[in-house]
């Protein structure tokens, strides 16, 4: 895998754009960090592959909406596909951020700045790895 430095991240070509398509997820992992990649509807997303409460691989989590705040007797759907929910208790988290839904300011899987260039997939790190990795796994997703 190739490193390129630029200013303060390391970019890292994980992979060819092919093995991510829409509906794709794969794991690289990081100096032992396992980083979850996500490319849903083309958009491509980065995080930490384990859920702050219990560990959970956050990989095969469903990507869905949720219910966002309303009046009383009021359901009102949305932010659809932006949202990832741990598959053992429900923790939901906003794709684009690794926020919590629920305490954003304190609980969060974090992200990573991820992109496609010239038919690679390039993540953005902020220090130079010393090992990278893809994890082979399976998702019905």
């Amino acid at each position: 895998m190739e490193t390129i430095q630029k200013g303060t991240l390391t970019s890292v070509v994980v992979c060819s754009a092919e093995e991510l398509m829409p509906g794709q997820r794969k794991i690289v992992v990081v100096d032992g960090v396992e980083i979850a990649m996500l490319n849903v509807d083309g958009q491509m997303y980065a995080f930490r592959n384990r859920c702050p409460h219990q560990g959970v691989e956050m990989v095969y989590g469903a990507v869905s909406g949720a219910m966002l705040p309303s009046n009383p007797g009021e359901f009102i759907y949305g932010c659809d596909n932006q949202i990832i929910r741990c598959p053992l208790h429900g923790w939901e988290f906003e794709l684009e951020t690794g926020k919590s839904l629920f305490s954003p300011e304190k609980v969060s899987i974090g992200n990573y700045v991820i992109e496609e260039r010239a038919g690679s997939i390039v993540l953005k790190l902020k220090r130079e790895p010393k090992n990278i990795s893809l994890r082979n796994f399976r998702c019905t997703h």
